[in-house]
């Protein structure tokens, strides 16, 4: 009898013992769930798409030319800008990359392998066919003139804007039509300056889609090409009840500019397309 209130010790201390044991690995538990769910709460479209760009080796130009979904739009989202983009442009991406736009958005892991195979057949490397002016355009190609700016007359610094004769760019048809681009109506672009940095760099070239060229048109936040009395500017346009707002990427050093309507008119802005591809060389 007189060894019971020894066991009795024993067996509530191994209670003890298991019961804090259970608490420690319960706690522990909480405690990486916790951590988890901060690492998840971290994530989202934009770092997920930033490593889906990074792993399948492509930039977000060819992802627009892919897919469809706008460059400014792709900019935004990267720079964190938009953090809940629309439906539409996330289905168009998650399709591509095939994940789920929960994955796009974040909200659930990305297995590798789950579009290792859809991303090959996208990157595959081909042969490239090189073409000159003499060159033949192909039945599914067309070829897109540059617009450029053209002195009136020698020294007196007022200019128009034109097509050019000799500089051209050639265009698959597929690709204009997905993009809602007539052929007669798609002209290109030279970018000058560093207003557009750091997405468009001096002597980046972009696509304009010259049938949308009204105000009503307008998109806030795309870019266009504008001819602002003779000087080609490509911007970022928004709609304001006065008028019309031109924005530069590099606001630092190109402040806003807001223009009411009589305004336009006098300084001679005419919207000359919406900017709907871009390409520059790496550096």
């Amino acid at each position: 009898m007189g060894g019971l209130p020894d066991a009795g010790m024993k067996a509530t201390r191994y209670i003890s013992d298991f019961l804090c044991t259970g608490y420690a690995i319960q706690h522990l538990s909480s405690e990486k769930t916790s951590s988890t769910m901060r690492v998840m709460q971290k994530r989202n479209v934009s770092s997920v798409l930033r490593a889906l760009l990074d792993q399948h080796g492509i930039s977000p130009t060819e992802l627009h030319r892919r897919t469809g979904v706008p460059q400014s739009t792709l900019s935004r989202i990267l720079s964190g800008k938009i953090v809940d983009p629309s439906d539409k442009h996330i289905s168009k991406i998650a399709e591509y990359f095939a994940v789920s736009t929960d994955q796009l958005r974040g909200r659930a892991d990305v297995a590798p392998a789950a579009h290792a195979g859809r991303a090959a057949s996208h990157s595959e490397l081909k042969d490239i066919s090189l073409w000159d002016d003499d060159t033949p355009v192909d039945d599914d190609e067309v070829s897109v003139p540059f617009l450029r700016e053209v002195e009136l007359a020698a020294g007196s610094g007022r200019f128009v804007i034109e097509e050019s004769e000799r500089s051209s760019l050639r265009f698959g048809k597929r690709s204009l039509r997905h993009n809602g681009v007539q052929f007669d109506q798609a002209k290109c672009v030279t970018v000058r300056g560093n207003s557009m940095l750091p997405v468009l760099r001096d002597g980046a070239t972009v696509g304009v889609n010259a049938g949308k060229c009204g105000i009503g048109d307008i998109v806030d936040g795309d870019l266009y090409a504008i001819n602002h009395n003779g000087q080609l500017r490509v911007k970022q346009l928004y709609r304001l009840p006065t008028g019309i707002r031109l924005r530069s990427f590099n606001r630092e050093e190109h402040p806003d500019e807001d223009y009411t309507f009589q305004e336009i008119q006098g300084e001679q802005i005419v919207i000359l397309g919406h900017v709907f591809w871009w390409g520059m060389y790496a550096r």
